[in-house]
């Protein structure tokens, strides 16, 4: 299996709902770090499973729609608390459908909300 990965830091709002978890149920900012990884089984006639270039404009897009947003505010965290699981998942969902068909078979999101804790989240493209 091959994999081409992208990483991002950017920040974004949120406090967590439906529990006693302390300060983190005030509004506060993350300082995220995002790993984009694409992953397939085959390559283009050029070698490439997919244009590197791509990705990172596709991820940079998506990055500007959450960069600075209070997640909880958002249509996609609506009923749900915005634990970092979540936010892997829709991250995930939102940019899986930014892709066109390709070799590409899977997408792997993983979000770090501090140096050394991360929630990832994979999905398939085709």
């Amino acid at each position: 299996m091959y994999s081409v990965a992208v990483q991002r830091k950017f920040t974004a709002h949120h406090y967590l709902t439906g529990g006693n978890f302390g300060q983190e149920n005030e509004p506060h900012s993350h300082r995220y770090q995002a790993e984009v990884r694409l992953s397939g089984t085959t390559l283009d006639e050029h070698g490439f499973l997919i244009d590197i270039d791509a990705v990172n404009t596709q991820v940079d897009q998506t990055l500007r729609y959450f960069r600075d947003e209070m997640l909880n505010d958002l249509p996609e965290f609506k009923g749900l608390n915005p634990s970092l699981e979540h936010f892997a998942r829709i991250f995930c969902d939102r940019l899986r459908s930014t892709f066109p068909p390709s070799q590409t078979e899977a997408i792997t999101v993983r979000l770090w909300e501090y140096e050394n804790t991360w929630a990832e989240y994979s999905c398939r493209l085709s």
